[in-house]
């Protein structure tokens, strides 16, 4: 095994990268006796968070929709993303098609009303108008550009930023990203990711103690796990210099 790079110092990263952001107690081995130090008290929170998870969310209205304050708006929201998936995913709908169908049926409301008005009043009424402000379509192409923006600046942070930790990280998780989205499409993999926006961080906030609790019991048991193999299996081993040695 090269010098320096140990399963013990690895476990150790994974824990480090846990507790990133969280505050700083005196420096102390994950595989240490529980008298020096133990996870409980190396942890503030899940991920070293000391803030409030509405305010970890950005603490605007789209926290407060992801975190259920208004039950209605979110109710409204997750139903219609999940009519959204229903209709182009199950029902096989595309753009286009429902577009047109949706304009179609709009165009006979429209003309049904002013015939309808005509034939009842004695005087034909205007039917409504549906013209979208301008603002709204720049509105949204600015947060767009703004999010994707945010995102590469990000991804280049990372990657120049020295971090190893959280380099591995992010590469790992795009990795897993891009394992996931060949097994669905691209639609599915949005839809998925929409409903865990909107749940798991209920979830949560309202059962954060039971969370943590269950991961530094999880993260106690890998460490004593470990220690068992250690001392039964690993340690036992013997590890050879694997140092170049110069050839007759």
């Amino acid at each position: 095994m090269p010098e320096g790079i140990t399963a013990e110092n690895l476990l150790n990263n994974i824990v480090e990268s846990l507790s990133d952001g969280g505050p700083k107690h005196k420096s102390a081995s994950f595989f240490q006796e529980e008298g020096a130090s133990s996870v409980s008290t190396q942890f503030n929170r899940l991920f070293g968070r000391q803030k409030p998870i509405h305010h970890c969310l950005g603490g605007g209205k789209s926290a407060d929709v992801l975190l259920w304050r208004n039950k209605k708006i979110s109710a409204g929201v997750l139903v219609s993303a999940t009519a959204i998936w229903v209709l182009f995913e199950w029902l096989n709908y595309n753009f286009l098609s429902l577009l047109c169908f949706a304009l179609s049926i709009g165009m006979v409301a429209q003309f049904l009303w002013k015939n309808a008005s005509g034939v009842i009043n004695r005087s034909q009424s205007k039917a409504p108008r549906l013209v979208l402000p301008n603002d709204l379509f720049i509105n949204i192409a600015t947060a767009i550009g703004t999010e994707i923006n945010h995102g590469l600046v990000f991804l280049q942070d990372v990657a120049c930023g020295g971090d190893l930790k959280q380099f591995l990280l992010v590469v790992v998780s795009l990795w897993a990203a891009g394992i996931i989205g060949s097994w669905c499409n691209f639609l599915t993999v949005l839809y998925i990711g929409f409903i865990a926006a909107h749940t798991l961080p209920v979830l949560y906030e309202r059962y954060e103690d039971e969370v943590d609790g269950f991961v530094y019991n999880a993260l106690e048991q890998l460490r004593g796990h470990y220690k068992k193999l250690d001392s039964g299996v690993l340690s036992k081993i013997p590890r050879g210099n694997f140092r170049g040695k110069k050839l007759d």
